[in-house]
């Protein structure tokens, strides 16, 4: 039987703007991975939805388990759930948006324009 992770830290890229990182560092984000991770072991990759704030789009983040712990100590799987505390931390890259909302530039929705 696996052991339920007291903490897990996922990672993002870089390049997600700000924006972006304001969503996912919601106590809402992280509650909804504690609810939906499930089983999960170091190097597990998944795609996330976050809500660009406008103009109908979405975007999706590519999420990395970096570290898995279980009472302090680090294991290489482990059962997610709502007691997990579920941290961050960046790599290298970028995420690719293409809306103008997702870039540097920040949420507008004046033009819709494409970069």
């Amino acid at each position: 039987m696996e052991s339920n992770a007291t903490r897990v830290v996922l990672s993002y890229p870089e390049g997600l703007s700000d924006w972006g990182r304001d969503q996912v560092e919601t106590d809402r984000y992280r509650g909804y991975f504690a609810r939906v991770l499930d089983r999960v072991a170091v190097g597990d990759t998944r795609e996330e939805f976050v809500d660009v704030g406008c103009c109908g789009d979405s975007l999706d983040v590519p999420f990395r388990a970096e570290r898995i712990e279980v009472d302090g100590d680090a294991v290489d799987t482990a059962v997610v759930t709502d007691a997990t505390a579920v941290d961050y931390e960046t790599r290298s890259g970028d995420v690719d948006g293409g809306w103008r909302v997702q870039s540097a530039a920040g949420p507008s929705c004046v033009t819709g324009d494409r970069e």
